[in-house]
């Protein structure tokens, strides 16, 4: 089972920025610029801590959330998408006109006691 997944779209996208940048994480918080919005740095440009946890991985990227986002999140499956656009973040994406996005979905049952109940 997976908690995050990406669209075919996306996922090209993503083979594109690794072809130019190398390795690379996303990552979603919660703070300023687009909000809640999915963003793409190259691997090392994104300083990680203790509060941000790792969800999953989506066409070979890490994709981390911040803890205080997480716990918003946590009852929802996440695919990442990409949408015309220009974001407000600093995010590889947005030279390219394009933004990523989330669509979420509640977790099933079976999902939810898989991702969830262990943690309780």
């Amino acid at each position: 089972m997976k908690r995050v997944e990406i669209t075919d779209k996306a996922a090209e996208v993503v083979r594109q920025l690794k072809a130019k940048h190398g390795e690379l994480i996303f990552h979603q918080s919660g703070g300023c610029c687009d909000g809640s919005a999915p963003m793409i740095f190259e691997k090392g440009d994104m300083y990680l801590d203790e509060s941000d946890i790792l969800l999953g991985e989506v066409e070979g990227v890490s994709f981390y959330m911040n803890q205080d986002q997480f716990e918003y999140w946590k009852h929802t499956h996440l695919t990442v998408d990409v949408t015309e656009g220009r974001g407000a973040s600093f995010s590889l994406e947005i030279p390219l006109g394009l933004r990523f996005l989330i669509h979420s979905r509640l977790l099933t049952e079976e999902e939810n006691a898989y991702f969830n109940m262990k943690d309780e």
